[in-house]
């Protein structure tokens, strides 16, 4: 087990979309905020970013990407200053298909995009710590896991195949994992604090690791830096400055976290997540729960809510 891999479980809902599209002339598209998150790969041409924060346009190359985590409105255009037509997406956020056409032309701009829902109700600091927009360019031997992934995406929607509606959401949920490995290791441009810093550490990582593995362990703090072969201080120490929180309070988030995610997946009963969990009783695994979600784990699993975060409703 690792954190993000998780962290990717945990807030990612539904089934993912994604479209083709080539463009020529003075062509751009306006895409409005939305709940999701989505991104937009180009394989030939150019083609220019609009920020959702006003910030200067981003000129984007042939084996760019650009990852919209936060659902934030934005442009994509030919060019900075073409006009902008709303891009519009059915109800269950795919985008309508475009008719069959001959492969773009060398004059041609081609991009892939994609987007996913999510749920931001406990979303992971690893979601929430990442800027307006994350473009990762694409440079001579660099990421070619990141590009495969895209060439590979974009030629099964260009020529869908036998098994091509069970390979591209497949395709769709690996490109978000190698976006985010691919930001948070070696494109963040400070790496020294956050979460880059703690997955880049091999202590906290072995921490993270373990308590990801084994969330319903009685860890306690002396165990976990011995995870990593620090001292229970510096292990604390380290641990609360780059993750921003305690190592036990990390691992009662993560509990929660993933009791959620268990009472909304299946109907097990109680007591099973409650054990999964880390709780030796229905009434303790109730009592913390109802802390953290402000609600009863019965009325979570039929729907009550929205769940909110303790720190909001204490603050």
């Amino acid at each position: 087990m690792d954190v993000l891999s998780d962290a990717v479980t945990a807030m990612r809902t539904g089934r993912p979309h994604s479209s083709r599209t080539v463009n020529s002339g003075s062509w751009g598209f306006r895409f409005p905020p939305g709940k999701g998150a989505g991104f937009h790969g180009l394989v030939q041409g150019t083609a220019w970013l609009i920020p959702p924060d006003g910030g200067e346009p981003v000129e984007l190359r042939p084996g760019d990407v650009v990852l919209l985590a936060h659902g934030t409105g934005h442009g994509i255009a030919a060019h900075p200053d073409a006009p902008l037509v709303d891009a519009v997406r059915a109800a269950d956020g795919s985008w309508p298909t475009p008719p069959a056409r001959a492969p773009a032309r060398a004059d041609e701009t081609l991009l892939v995009c994609g987007a996913y829902q999510v749920s931001r109700a406990r979303a992971h600091p690893l979601f929430t710590e990442l800027p307006p927009y994350v473009h990762i360019p694409a440079r001579a031997g660099a990421h070619p896991r990141l590009r495969a992934a895209v060439d590979l995406l974009g030629a099964e929607l260009a020529d869908p195949q036998p098994g091509s509606d069970a390979l591209v959401p497949a395709l769709l949920d690996t490109l978000l994992v190698l976006m985010l490995r691919t930001w948070w290791l070696t494109e963040r441009p400070d790496r020294t604090t956050g979460w880059s810093a703690a997955l880049s550490d091999p202590a906290v990582t072995a921490a993270l690791r373990a308590i990801h593995a084994e969330p319903a362990r009685a860890w306690t703090v002396e165990e976990l830096g011995a995870e990593g072969g620090l001292s229970r201080a510096a292990f604390a120490r380290r641990f609360t400055t780059l993750v921003g929180r305690p190592p036990l309070a990390y691992l009662t988030w993560w509990r929660m976290t993933t009791a959620g995610r268990l009472l909304r997946a299946d109907d097990a009963p109680l007591r099973a997540v409650a054990q999964r969990t880390g709780y030796t009783s229905e009434f303790a695994f109730a009592k913390a729960f109802k802390r953290e979600y402000g609600m009863a784990p019965g009325r979570y699993r039929r729907g009550g809510g929205p769940a909110v975060p303790a720190e909001v409703r204490s603050s």
